[in-house]
């Protein structure tokens, strides 16, 4: 389950030299509008120190962790919904990724112009939310004059659904609200609502943008933006992404460490903010370890042993037998597999089982 996360805001706002941070791609980053014209794609891998303990006990031939893409576009501007600054182009980029990164610029900085004149990252996310909705919005009043005559004159039951989600997000979108605002219940318009693919009915995760005295405690940018957002359930992130791409050019891990120490960090905004996506999308991981390979999988939380067999491959799911479960912390307390089994600490599990983040699990299946 490969997470995709697309990275919105306005130009300068510090998006690409933050995306720069977290994937080995190089997204060219300068001082004005429109420098990135196609959309840089990076994957990185997701932090898990328990991946390196493993090893350290099992000696694989190779550690596998999971991954992220990360979409970067474009800096948005007033009216990208319209095409300005070919903003339809780069919305069409991010339509289908699971989640959105929406960096916010909290830092002054005169050498470094903003497109509005001035430092207001609450102004900044209204101007960035009005083009994700009016693009919803485009999205919505584009397919229900397709659907309102099948739903209204005809036998369609399928329609009639999606004609009944389309309004109900028409209406909340007129009003100035987020798709995300709109619950819905049954499963037919659970999917109806899902494969429209919103801008705004995707989880959002704030990115603070500071300069380096307020990586570790903000600032009263921050303090405004946290205010603006109390009501959303949104998460807020606060990086310094200069400060991370000084980090990110240090080879070795110690010297990271020695660098975050010095700004009051115990982990780089990298980290945090792949870990803050994880738990906005309802994310956890279960390891696998043997003799070939140390590996973590993503799942969704709350999903029972069948669902994450078929994780690793749907064989597994279809001709699930049974899951045999170790506890992270009692395979590193006992050392090895052999020990935990002796201890009786291997769990054998069927199918209503709900895997936990950090289970190590080995499946029986027959197809």
């Amino acid at each position: 389950m490969a997470l995709q996360c697309g990275i919105v805001g306005l130009p300068n706002v510090g998006k690409s030299t933050l995306f720069n941070c977290l994937s080995n791609a190089k997204a060219q980053s300068a001082n004005f509008p429109f420098c990135t014209i196609d959309p840089n794609v990076g994957v990185i891998t997701v932090p898990d120190e328990r991946l390196n303990v493993l090893a350290q006990l099992v000696h694989p031939q190779r550690i596998v962790p999971t991954t992220v893409e990360i979409v970067d576009i474009a800096g948005l501007v007033k009216g990208a919904s319209k095409g300005e600054g070919l903003g339809n182009k780069f919305l069409a980029n991010i339509r289908e990724t699971d989640a959105i990164i929406h960096v916010l610029r909290c830092f002054d900085d005169d050498n470094i112009t903003h497109v509005d004149g001035s430092v207001n990252p609450v102004r900044d996310k209204e101007v960035i939310d009005y083009e994700l909705m009016l693009k919803d919005l485009e999205t919505i009043e584009g397919r229900i004059t397709r659907v309102q005559k099948q739903a209204q004159t005809g036998g369609d039951k399928q329609a009639k659904v999606q004609y009944e989600v389309l309004c109900r997000y028409k209406e909340a979108l007129e009003q100035g609200k987020a798709a995300r605002t709109v619950q819905f219940e049954s499963k037919e318009e659970l999917k109806a609502a899902h494969d429209l693919f919103l801008l705004t009915n995707k989880p959002v995760l704030y990115v603070c943008n500071v300069d380096d005295a307020s990586a570790a405690a903000g600032n009263k940018y921050v303090d405004n933006v946290r205010e603006a957002v109390k009501d959303e359930g949104a998460e807020i992130l606060i990086v310094a992404a200069r400060v991370e791409s000084e980090i990110a050019e240090l080879d070795s891990y110690d010297d990271k460490q020695m660098f975050l120490a010095e700004i009051g960090l115990e982990e780089s905004g990298v980290n945090r903010l792949i870990k803050a996506a994880y738990k906005l999308l309802n994310l956890e991981t279960f390891l696998t370890a043997g003799p070939q390979e140390v590996r973590a999988w993503t799942f969704r939380r709350g999903s029972k042993a069948p669902q994450c067999a078929g994780v690793i491959h749907s064989d597994f799911e279809k001709g699930f037998i049974r899951a045999e479960v170790i506890k992270y912390d009692d395979y590193v307390a006992l050392g090895s597999e052999a020990a935990v089994k002796e201890a009786g600490k291997m769990y054998v599990e069927g199918k209503d089982y709900v895997v936990q983040d950090g289970d190590i699990m080995h499946f029986r299946f027959n197809v």
